[in-house]
């Protein structure tokens, strides 16, 4: 198969993220056409329609695309690292040390400020726990990394399992659609290696505090683009942050449209995306 010209994928890539972001604008319980939509951007026209786009609508589109771009980028970053274009960001336990970081938070009832602290240091210190371990004594290998990074995250998985038992019946709710994923309330050399964890380890916990724990947009986008694209780094990035970040956008908008007035966890929409993708690419990289 021929690779795409970078300049006009990443063109059209955009193209297709504005449309998402106006169509995110303008779908919902509350239909808004498109000229309203501007005009209620730049503080004109209704009132009602004003408050439904900027106080609600935008911020939830933004913190979708967002959060889809940092997965996105998080999984591509793991899968250069691995050397394994299946590779994903729960793989090494970051995301499972994301989630019992968070989910001890709210258990202890801190601020919802503080969610997001919790998330990076717990992200920060699997991605820790894991490189500590694959390396031990000796130089770590893309296998043994693979490797510890799975048992890390079953450990986390339990982690999670003990805090959603002690929480009470109150905060369950919110830690289970926390889990699930959603967005109704948004807020080489070692040198090189060190950037490529901190970026990961800084990219999930930004995701996950802004939409859950939401699965297969590390996984599916960049090994997609990498079959459309090709493997040069200097556009696959940018391309599966474009992808991600629209892909969680469209994920959400169905979300909200297909149980409307009712909103569906993201997460749910993107694992019915995710699982079939997921089976067509592998099925697809094994002829």
């Amino acid at each position: 198969m021929s690779r795409i010209s970078a300049v006009p994928a990443l063109l059209a890539l955009t193209a297709i993220a504005l449309v998402a972001i106006a169509l995110a604008l303008s779908a919902g319980s509350v239909a808004i056409d498109p000229a309203s939509v501007l005009r209620a951007l730049f503080a004109s026209g209704d009132s009602t329609q004003q408050a439904i786009v900027r106080e609600l609508r935008l911020p939830r589109a933004v913190a979708a695309f967002a959060a889809g771009g940092c997965l996105s980028l998080a999984g591509a970053l793991l899968q250069v690292l691995l050397r394994n274009s299946l590779a994903d960001p729960y793989v090494l336990g970051v995301s499972g040390g994301a989630a019992a970081g968070a989910l001890t938070t709210m258990l202890l009832g801190a601020a919802a400020w503080l969610v997001p602290v919790g998330a990076f240091g717990g992200a920060m210190a699997s991605t820790a726990i894991v490189f500590g371990l694959a390396r031990g004594r000796g130089p770590w290998s893309p296998t043994r990394l693979l490797l510890t990074g799975v048992v890390v995250a079953a450990g986390w998985g339990a982690v999670v399992a003990l805090i959603l038992s002690l929480a009470p019946e109150a905060q369950l709710r919110g830690m289970l659609f926390w889990l699930i994923g959603d967005l109704s309330a948004p807020p080489a050399a070692w040198s090189t290696l060190g950037a490529l964890v901190l970026a990961v380890a800084a990219a999930l916990p930004f995701a996950g505090t802004t939409a859950g724990a939401i699965g297969f947009v590390g996984l599916i986008v960049p090994h997609a683009v990498r079959l459309v694209l090709g493997n040069d780094q200097r556009v696959l990035l940018p391309a599966a942050a474009l992808a991600g970040g629209t892909l969680l956008l469209v994920a959400d908008i169905l979300a909200r449209q297909i149980a409307a007035p009712a909103q569906l966890p993201t997460g749910v929409i993107t694992a019915l995306i995710g699982v079939p993708t997921f089976l067509y690419l592998l099925r697809r990289e094994q002829r």
